[in-house]
């Protein structure tokens, strides 16, 4: 996935926003609903993009439709989209912290061996990686004797 410069930077300011706030897991959670939100209801999308609708319309209907089930950071981020005028990057924007975040504190690793290695080693080398890094890791090996 090729991730736009904008998209990066809206999407990692939102994340360092709710941290402290709602944390990482919630806005991974609010993000796929809000995708899936958009997706089911492409009149809703349409309405948050059009440029004759006034500002001060798409955040009132944001807040009536929104607010009992999305948290407030959530709809005042669609707020500063809109009035950013980037309300039309918000799926990428989903998407990227979706995939970037959906694990939150942890990390994928692949370890690609040429042979079978010894589950005591496996996990030496998984706690290796965690202490180096400062994150839970999932490792997953692979075989791949034309190393």
């Amino acid at each position: 996935m090729r991730v736009d410069i904008i998209v990066k930077r809206y999407a990692e300011a939102y994340v360092d926003v709710i941290r402290t706030t709602i944390g990482v897991e919630a806005c991974v959670g609010e993000m796929k609903g809000l995708k899936w939100l958009l997706r089911e209801n492409p009149e809703f999308e349409r309405f948050l993009k059009a440029p004759e609708v006034p500002f001060s319309e798409k955040y009132r209907v944001i807040d009536k439709t929104l607010g009992g089930h999305y948290s407030e950071d959530l709809r005042n981020f669609l707020k500063y989209l809109i009035s950013r005028e980037r309300i039309d990057r918000i799926i990428e924007i989903a998407d990227y912290i979706r995939l970037t975040y959906s694990h939150a504190d942890s990390a994928e690793v692949l370890l690609r061996t040429t042979f079978p290695l010894d589950l005591e080693v496996i996990e030496k080398i998984k706690k290796m990686l965690e202490a180096k890094i400062g994150q839970k890791v999932n490792l997953h090996l692979e075989l791949d004797p034309d190393l």
